[in-house]
């Protein structure tokens, strides 16, 4: 990795764990807000997949508004869920300790975790707002 992309990587990382916090903190975010602060620098503002960090990535960074198209026009949410909240991996999101963000928003105690889930909730149905045909 070229020390331009390494310094690239670190400061994004650097940004986004700066940038994380708890579902206490983000409960009065609704879906488009969420998708802009977590999901954006990688998959794009309108989520082409042409976000200001994807060319850096080794991994072609998926459109998110073809989800739906490519599952047969029918819109996946329980896997688009368990893609966000870390429970199905994807080598594009490298490690549980990349930016998963189901991991990012929940906490220890239950009502927490219930808090998160409503965050994930919100996003899930925000990329599927943005599904095109």
């Amino acid at each position: 990795m070229s020390a331009l992309r390494f310094s690239l990587a670190v400061g994004v990382a650097l940004l986004l764990i700066e940038n994380c916090g708890r579902a206490a903190d983000l409960s009065s975010y609704g879906g488009a807000e969420l998708y802009q602060r977590f999901c954006a620098s990688c998959h794009g503002h309108s989520g082409l997949g042409d976000g200001p960090v994807a060319s850096q990535l080794k991994v072609l960074v998926p459109d998110l508004t073809r989800i739906a198209r490519r599952h047969g026009g029918v819109f996946p949410a329980e896997d688009v869920r368990r893609i966000v909240d870390g429970r199905s991996v994807h080598m594009a999101h490298g490690t549980r300790t990349m930016p998963v963000w189901g991991y990012e928003f929940r906490a220890d105690d239950d009502a927490a975790s219930s808090a998160a889930d409503e965050l994930v909730r919100r996003l899930v149905e925000y990329l599927r707002s943005m599904q095109i045909d």
